[in-house]
């Protein structure tokens, strides 16, 4: 996910490497092409803070590319806002939520409902336990 969204990334980078491209031309390219790679398959993964830091920087390398620099002095939070983007992350736990209220619609014989009410039984492995879709 995070590799695929970072591919599409350089490869519209270096399209528009010869000449500065519009910021409107740039967000766009970012809402059709890079933001639906990254949210594919969203909804039931687990997102864990190393990759949530990852995409956030994936995401403001990219925005950056509309013409900041590291030498304007702009926080994340301010090009997001002039840009007019939520973030990534927020959107990913949008989408989780609405498809665990989805899930939660489901007749209970479900196999997505079931799955989520799913609780193992039996000895666990050592060490941390696995993150699961309703601990996030």
């Amino acid at each position: 996910m995070i590799n695929n969204f970072l591919k599409i990334t350089v490869i519209l980078n270096n399209v528009f490497r010869p000449q500065k491209p519009l910021k409107k031309t740039t967000i766009k390219l970012y809402n059709t092409l890079a933001l639906p790679v990254l949210l594919y398959g969203s909804e039931t993964g687990t997102v864990k803070a190393s990759d949530g830091r990852r995409i956030t920087t994936l995401e403001m390398k990219y925005m950056r590319t509309a013409g900041y620099t590291w030498t304007d002095y702009r926080t994340n939070v301010q090009i997001a806002t002039e840009l007019k983007i939520t973030p990534i992350l927020d959107k990913l736990l949008e989408y989780k939520r609405s498809w665990i209220q989805h899930a939660n619609r489901m007749p209970r014989n479900r196999l997505p409902r079931v799955m989520k009410q799913y609780c193992p039984t039996g000895r666990r492995n050592h060490g941390r336990p696995l993150k699961r879709l309703m601990g996030t």
